[in-house]
C-alpha cells in the first residue's frame, strides 16, 4: 500500500481471493487508495483499462492466484495489443508449494508471458518496493503495456523496513524518446517533395499525448489526415483537413487517397492488417516516413523509407521546427490539385444510409443523435462487433482520450468495464457504452459494480437479434448461412437492468430515439440502459474484403461482396 500511495495511485481494480488477504487487509486499515470491487476479474483489467486510456495514468489491479489470475488474462492482453500501461497484481501460493500443484496454483508469470510488456515474481519482501517501482517505470516509458508481479502469499506475510526507490532503471530497458536529428531532417526533405501527401496516425499518438503537435503539423501542411481506429481524436474529425477513418471499414476518401498518395507520413501507428488490405496493393506509389516510439514497430509488415524513433509528441514538435526553419512549404499548385480530386472522392458520401426509413431504428441514426445531443463531449466507450465500427464513423472526435476501445484484441464484454473506469476518472462527465446484445452479456455482471458505486453510464445497446458483425460476414462470404450467430434467448433487457437497481428502457421507434436519449443523458444520478430495437440487415459500409486493396472497397450501394 505504501509503494501505491507514493506511486500516486487513485483507484485499485480488484477482486479478493485467500492468496492476497494479507494485502486486502493491508488496504481495509488506509484510506488514501480507493479500492474498487469489480464482479469478475476480467472486469478488474478492462476497468483499470478504461481508467488509463482515459487519464494517461496507469490502471492498477490485484486478483487472486489460480483462477483470478487467468482470468484477469484477457485484459491483460487486451491491454497489450493496444499499449495501455496497467500494472497488474496477482497472488501467487506460498514459495515453498510453487510446482506442487497446490490448491489454485497457476504459473501465472509463464502464462502472461506471450502478453506482457514484462514480468516479476517477488521472492524476497526486501524486493518488493524496488519491483513495484520498476513495474510502474516499465508500464508507463517507452511503448506503454501492462506490466504483472506475481506476489506469493507468504512474501505478503514478511517485514521489511520500507524504502521507496528513487531510481527505477532497468540496465536493458532504455527506451528512445528524442528522434534522431538526422532522420528528422530527411523526413521534413521528404515531406516537402510532396504533391498528394497523407498523414496518417494511430493510436500511438493519443498515447504520447501528441494530439496537439500532430494537429499543428497537419495544418501548417494543409495535408489530408487520417486516423486508425484506435487514433480517433489524435486530430479534430470536424476538422476540414480530416478525410475519416481508414482502413477495413474506413472512409472512401480516407482509403483512396491512401492508395493514390506519394509520400506517406505513418505517426504512431502499427501498418495492421485491418488498415492495410493486401500488403502487396498498400500505397504503391509512396515513400513512406514511419514515426514510431516502438523499434521492433519499424519495418515489422511495411517496407518504409525514413524511420524516425523516438516519442510522437518530442519527434512531431522536431520535425514541424524543421520544416519552419526550412522555409518551404509544399507544392502549392500540387496540393490544390490534390485536394479537389480528394472532394470528388467524399462526393460519394460513402457513410450515406436510409434516413428516410420511419419502420425500423437504424443504429448509424442512435450515433448521430447521441454526437449531436452531446455536442460531441462525451466519453465513449465500445465492445466490438458492427456497432464498434458505426461509433467510430458517426461520432467524431475532436479530443484525444474520449474514444475508448479494445483495437488490437478485438475484445467482447470491453465497453461496460472500461466505462466504470472512465467513469470513476471522469465523475463529472457524460460516458456512453455503446454495444450489442451479443457483447453486453460478457460483463454484464459489471451493473452490479456501477450500482454499488453510483456511476451514472448510460448504454446505448443497438439491439439487432445477431452478433452483428458475425452476421454480416456469414451474408458476403458464406452465402447467408447464419451458423450460430442468431441469438435466440436473449433476455429482457429492460427487467435485467431494473434487476439490478438500474433504469432501463426499450426503443422500437425512430421517432422516440431522441427523446430517450434526451431523457437518459438529463439523469446524472442514474445509470441507464437504452435497449435500441434495430435494424437486423444493416451493415456496416464500407468494406474492404480480405485480399483486397485500399482501392477496392464495397460502398453500400454496391450489391456483391463475396
Amino acid at each position: 500500500m505504501r509503494c501505491l500511495q507514493d506511486e500516486g495511485v487513485e483507484y485499485l481494480f480488484g477482486y479478493p481471493g485467500g492468496a492476497v488477504l494479507h494485502i486486502y487487509d493491508a488496504l481495509y486499515k488506509q484510506e488514501e487508495i480507493k479500492h474498487i470491487l469489480v464482479r469478475h476479474e476480467q472486469g478488474a483489467t478492462h476497468a483499470a483499462d478504461g481508467y488509463a486510456r482515459s487519464t494517461g495514468k496507469p490502471g492498477v489491479v490485484l486478483v487472486t492466484s489460480g483462477p483470478g489470475a487467468t482470468n484477469a488474462v484477457t485484459g491483460i492482453a487486451t491491454a497489450y495489443m493496444d499499449s495501455i500501461p496497467l500494472v497488474v497484481f496477482t497472488g501467487q501460493v506460498m514459495t515453498h508449494l510453487i510446482g506442487d500443484d497446490a490448491f489454485q496454483e497457476v504459473d501465472a508469470i509463464g502464462i502472461t508471458r506471450p502478453c506482457v510488456k514484462h514480468n516479476f515474481m517477488v521472492k524476497d519482501v526486501r524486493d518488493l518496493a524496488l519491483t513495484m517501482r520498476k513495474a510502474f517505470h516499465v508500464a508507463t516509458t517507452g511503448r506503454p503495456g501492462p506490466v504483472v508481479v506475481d506476489i506469493p502469499k507468504d512474501i505478503t506475510a514478511h517485514k521489511a523496513p520500507y524504502v521507496f526507490p528513487k531510481d527505477p532503471s532497468l540496465r536493458s530497458y532504455k527506451p528512445v524518446t528524442d528522434g534522431d536529428p538526422e532522420a528528422i531532417r530527411k523526413a521534413a526533405d521528404c515531406l516537402l517533395t510532396a504533391r498528394r501527401p497523407v498523414v496518417y496516425s494511430g493510436g500511438g499518438v493519443v498515447i504520447g499525448n501528441g494530439a496537439r503537435e500532430l494537429t499543428e503539423l497537419v495544418r501548417w501542411l494543409g495535408a489530408p489526415c487520417t486516423n486508425t481506429l484506435m487514433g480517433l481524436g489524435a486530430f479534430p474529425a470536424t476538422d476540414p483537413l480530416f478525410v475519416g477513418m481508414l482502413g477495413m471499414h474506413g472512409t472512401y476518401e480516407a482509403n483512396m487517397a491512401m492508395h493514390e498518395c506519394d509520400v506517406l507520413l505513418a505517426v504512431g501507428a502499427r501498418f495492421d492488417d485491418r488498415v492495410t488490405g493486401d500488403l502487396d496493393k498498400f500505397c504503391p506509389n509512396a515513400r513512406i516516413i514511419h514515426i514510431d516510439v516502438d523499434p521492433a514497430s519499424i519495418q515489422k509488415n511495411v517496407p518504409v523509407e525514413i524511420a524516425v524513433i523516438g516519442e510522437a509528441r518530442r519527434v512531431l514538435a522536431a520535425l514541424l521546427a524543421t520544416l519552419k526553419a526550412s522555409g518551404k512549404r509544399l507544392d502549392a499548385a500540387s496540393l490544390s490539385a490534390w485536394w479537389r480530386q480528394i472532394d470528388e472522392w467524399r462526393a460519394r458520401r460513402c457513410l450515406d444510409y436510409d434516413r428516410a426509413n420511419t419502420e425500423v431504428i437504424k443504429p448509424q441514426f442512435v450515433l448521430e443523435t447521441l454526437y449531436r445531443l452531446t455536442a460531441g463531449q462525451a466519453f465513449i466507450t465500445s465492445d466490438v462487433g458492427q456497432h464498434q465500427m458505426w461509433a467510430a464513423q458517426f461520432y467524431k472526435f475532436d479530443e484525444p482520450r474520449r474514444w475508448i476501445n479494445s483495437g488490437g484484441l478485438g475484445t467482447m464484454g470491453f465497453g461496460l468495464p472500461a466505462a466504470i473506469g472512465v467513469q470513476l476518472a471522469h465523475p463529472h462527465e457524460t460516458v456512453a457504452c455503446v454495444t450489442g446484445e451479443a457483447s453486453i452479456q460478457m460483463c454484464i455482471q459489471e451493473l452490479s459494480t456501477c450500482k454499488q458505486y453510483g456511476l451514472p453510464i448510460k448504454i446505448i445497446n443497438l439491439n439487432n437479434r445477431y452478433m452483428g458483425m458475425v452476421r454480416q460476414w456469414q451474408e458476403f462470404f458464406y452465402q447467408s448461412r447464419y451458423s450460430h450467430s442468431y441469438l435466440e434467448a436473449l433476455p429482457d433487457f429492460v427487467k435485467l437492468a431494473e434487476s439490478y437497481g438500474h433504469v432501463g428502457v426499450r426503443i422500437d421507434k425512430p421517432g422516440d430515439v431522441e427523446a430517450a436519449l434526451k431523457e437518459a443523458l438529463a439523469q446524472n444520478d442514474r445509470l441507464v440502459f437504452l435497449d435500441f430495437i434495430t435494424d437486423q440487415t444493416e451493415n456496416v459500409y464500407p468494406m474492404i474484403a480480405a485480399g483486397a486493396g485500399h482501392h477496392e472497397m464495397h460502398l453500400a450501394t454496391d450489391r456483391e461482396l463475396a
